[in-house]
């Protein structure tokens, strides 16, 4: 294994306007890539990968070889459509390209048993990509918008872990966290465990798959208060 493992974080894929351009492009905010560097790991920036081929998801395999590790970042809501849903009036803002590049990366990367932490969005895609469903707007499971005010702004979410989960070693029994997110876990996929659900509600807030090496997800968003948490636990599960 190389002295310094490098992982690699997923990428949010929109139209972009900078100076003159106005066009697609893949970003990142800086403080997921920032984290990383300060787990002791070099981050690289994974747009949605194509190879000679063309299309969204084609190279995937070749990209988690180079990997030691993988971040699925947040984003918009996953197209329905990939775990066999009509679209909810609520739901929308899915971009085919990253989700058919993002759920190829996951397979991958669950087939090579890479490191993984999920975040948000990251979570979902990973309990889809193992044959789960989504709650594709919390409010109507819940009967609040607590999870996500309007505008998509954050709020803090007391969550409790389950006890002997690798959630609950990297974030106590207890945590409050910045959640943003009106989609969540329904169903899960083969072989996730939940390991923390949110005090309020009891929604799936953390899963994680017990048979892998390291694989995390987490519905809340770490990278908001630059918890370092998660992020060392993905480079010392790598090591």
């Amino acid at each position: 294994m190389r002295t310094v493992p490098i992982i690699g974080l997923t990428t949010y894929y929109a139209t972009a306007r900078f100076g003159r351009w106005d066009r697609p492009a893949a970003f990142l905010a800086n403080e997921y890539f920032e984290l990383v560097a300060a787990a002791g790991a070099r981050p690289v920036l994974l747009p949605p990968c194509r190879d000679a081929s063309g299309g969204p998801g084609e190279g995937a395999a070749d990209v988690v070889a180079a990997l030691d590790g993988l971040v699925l970042v947040g984003g918009p809501d996953l197209d329905p459509g990939h775990y066999g849903a009509p679209l909810h009036p609520e739901a929308g803002g899915a971009e085919p390209v990253r989700d058919e590049s993002e759920r190829a990366l996951a397979e991958a990367a669950l087939d090579a048993d890479l490191p993984v932490l999920a975040i948000c969005r990251g979570l979902q895609l990973v309990n889809v990509v193992l044959g789960g469903t989504l709650h594709q707007h919390v409010p109507d499971i819940v009967e609040h918008r607590e999870h996500q005010p309007e505008g998509g702004a954050f709020s803090d979410m007391d969550v409790t872990t389950v006890p002997g989960t690798v959630t609950a070693a990297i974030f106590g029994d207890k945590a409050t966290v910045r959640c943003s997110h009106h989609q969540a876990v329904e169903r899960l996929g083969e072989g996730l465990m939940v390991s923390a659900r949110s005090v309020a509600d009891g929604l799936v807030e953390a899963a994680e798959l017990p048979r892998a090496r390291f694989v995390v997800g987490v519905q809340w968003h770490p990278e908001e208060g630059r918890d370092l948490r998660p992020f060392r636990a993905l480079v010392d599960a790598v090591r």
